[in-house]
């Protein structure tokens, strides 16, 4: 009998530059950055990193877990991206007060976020100036940058 994440993950056609994402490469990925390869961390990692660079949601990865009968609450998604966040594998971007997306492609880069859609699309870095920065409080120092541009529909 095959495992309900082994029947998701044969299910699902990733790009060819980012196919097979073998388990074996996630519990390693998973140890060098310090983090125990558990069967959820490992299943919702699959689930993560197998579809190629994106952008995604607590619920929406929640409700991929439960599509592919991975049993797992959405408080222990919630963890787990921080917990991937903390080591470096994922980006939390805030983009408004109310939903964090989490970014598997944790190099710096900026993002366009459409509005209608509520979607975030990659933008890269060049062509993007910020300059004029206020002088960090004392004892404090910049440690980064993120701009995230807001679009929507033009009206008539």
């Amino acid at each position: 009998m095959t495992d309900p994440l082994s029947a998701y993950i044969e299910s699902t056609t990733a790009p060819a530059h980012r196919r097979g994402c073998p388990l074996s490469e996630l519990r390693d990925k998973l140890r060098r950055v310090g983090l125990r390869p558990t069967r959820q961390r490992v299943s919702l990692g699959w689930l993560l990193f197998g579809k190629g660079d994106r952008h995604i949601t607590a619920e929406v990865l929640f409700e991929e877990a439960t599509r592919a009968r991975v049993p797992v609450s959405l408080a222990t998604v919630y963890n787990t991206l921080h917990q991937f966040t903390e080591a470096g594998l994922l980006r939390q971007l805030a983009v408004d007060g109310s939903k964090s997306y989490f970014d598997t492609n944790p190099t710096e880069h900026h993002h366009f976020f459409l509005e209608d859609e509520g979607e975030l699309v990659d933008m890269p870095l060049t062509g993007v100036s910020v300059g004029d920065l206020p002088e960090p409080p004392a004892g404090m120092e910049v440690a980064g940058v993120e701009v995230i541009v807001r679009l929507r529909r033009k009206t008539a």
